[in-house]
């Protein structure tokens, strides 16, 4: 794995698109192989989604910051939402361009080599990267993505019809997975293990439904239907977690990354607080002790400072994220247990299955625990408690917390979370320049003004004005 991870830089120029047949021949390196290796081209297109995912611009300088996960001590400006149309290129560029086409690839040779688990694998990816794009920016080129033999200027897909495709296409792709089929290599998220995948497809599948369910509940009713009438497995324990794990520098977790040349950030107060008050034992997990001796020993930082009052409270008296967070292997999580068991706790409390809402819910919290490390005594104390509870009579607010708590440091699923479910209930700073209001989707990049301009104008004309505030379809209250 340590060596495919070193030869990555050196097949990024595969996943570039062709702009033509004539630009392909003119440009054919005569040193570079003719025929793409489908094990590189994966690691590579894994390793660039993960950074993009668990990097500085998607996830620590604004959905962590959204989700009240983390907050800024210094440099605070995307702390009080102060973003431009280039704010969130990143996302956008390495998903399209990197992601998307290098699976695109990987698909294509599994077709011509007639391994469909590579395909399978591919699509699920490829599926993983446009819901990361439709729930950050809403409408998004799906349909003609990718295909620039056809489409110079993709059109946008309504978010809708995105999370509709993305559902036959993670049918398609758990179709395509067969453990006792040709064995894949250069699978960095878990090691070929074709049985895994289909289960990390199906939990896919659960999280879309979720997403579509208070405006389409009978379609993701039906998708939860054929996940069981097929007999089909979910991510089933902590080792069947969706992550990356990283190597050390330069290979490492870009959060450890960051840290190594800067300090911009703290834990939120926000969620030390409700750490606190819960008496909950992943508090020493999420943040650190404060450098400088505090009677709390945890200390959060407000989010939406200005630059003044963050440098007023100090770095060396508020937390940073846990060491946990920071170590250089410490993973990118995609699909963890404890999501899958609150999703399945929120699809029973919704009608859509006839599982024990209250089981899974107690079952996702425990799952998360687990999964960093408390023990068996202090994961009952906590249970134990009565502000631990699930509420049937608001399974919105009982999940959401609770799942919002278990996604610390994944901030583009938690910002989504949050936004479906409206808990956690979030303040903004007086500070922030939204009018109390939280970013609820990512601006479109400037560059599709330029590039792909009338398809942006009808995207914005349908969706709303291209704005932090216009809140996407999925997105209800």
């Amino acid at each position: 794995m340590k060596n495919k991870f070193l030869y990555i830089t050196a097949f990024v120029s595969i996943l570039a698109a062709s702009c033509g047949k004539e630009l392909d021949e003119v440009n054919i390196n005569p040193n570079a192989t003719e025929n793409a290796q489908p094990d590189y081209l994966l690691t590579a297109a894994i390793k660039n989604t993960a950074d993009a995912y668990w990097g500085t611009t998607n996830n620590m300088n604004s959905s962590l910051l959204f989700a009240q996960h983390w907050a800024k001590v210094q440099y605070t400006e995307e702390d009080r939402f102060i973003y431009s149309n280039s704010s969130f290129i990143s996302l956008w560029s390495t998903l399209y361009s990197q992601s998307i086409t290098g699976f695109n690839k990987i698909i294509e040779i599994g077709n011509t080599t007639a391994n469909p688990n590579y395909r399978g694998v591919a699509l699920t990816l490829r599926s993983w990267s446009f819901l990361l794009l439709t729930d950050a920016y809403g409408d998004i080129p799906y349909s003609q993505a990718g295909k620039l033999d056809e489409f110079i200027t993709p059109a946008y897909d309504k978010q809708k019809d995105v999370y509709f495709g993305l559902l036959e296409d993670l049918k398609n792709a758990k179709n395509a997975l067969d453990p006792a089929g040709k064995a894949i290599t250069g699978d960095i998220i878990y090691g070929g293990n074709i049985g895994k995948w289909k289960k990390f497809t199906n939990s896919l599948r659960l999280r879309i439904a979720l997403r579509i369910a208070d405006r389409e509940p009978a379609k993701a009713k039906q998708v939860l239907d054929e996940i069981k009438a097929d007999g089909d497995q979910y991510i089933s324990d902590n080792t069947d977690i969706a992550q990356l794990i990283y190597q050390i520098s330069p290979q490492q977790n870009p959060v450890s990354a960051q840290f190594d040349t800067r300090d911009d950030y703290r834990i939120s107060k926000t969620i030390v607080d409700k750490l606190f008050s819960l008496n909950d034992p992943r508090l020493p997990v999420y943040a650190s002790r404060t450098q400088t001796a505090t009677p709390e020993e945890y200390v959060g930082l407000p989010n939406g400072l200005t630059n003044s009052e963050a440098s007023n409270l100090g770095f060396a008296k508020t937390s940073k994220p846990g060491t946990y967070f920071l170590a250089p292997q410490s993973p990118a999580v995609i699909f963890s247990y404890a999501e899958l068991l609150f999703d399945r706790a929120e699809a029973a409390a919704r009608g859509l299955t006839t599982e024990n809402a209250a089981d899974l819910y107690k079952q996702g919290i425990i799952a998360s625990l687990k999964q960093f490390g408390v023990s068996d005594a202090a994961a009952n104390a906590y249970l134990a408690q009565a502000s631990v509870q699930y509420d049937a009579a608001n399974y919105k607010k009982s999940i959401g917390e609770q799942k919002w708590l278990a996604l610390f440091g994944q901030g583009l699923e938690a910002w989504a979370e949050r936004r479906r479910l409206d808990y956690p209930q979030l303040t903004a700073s007086v500070n922030t320049v939204l009018n109390g209001q939280i970013p609820v989707r990512f601006i479109y990049p400037g560059t599709e003004q330029s590039l792909n301009g009338q398809s942006y104008k009808n995207a914005v004309a349908s969706q709303g004005a291209d704005l932090l505030t216009t809140k996407l379809w999925f997105d209800i209250n």
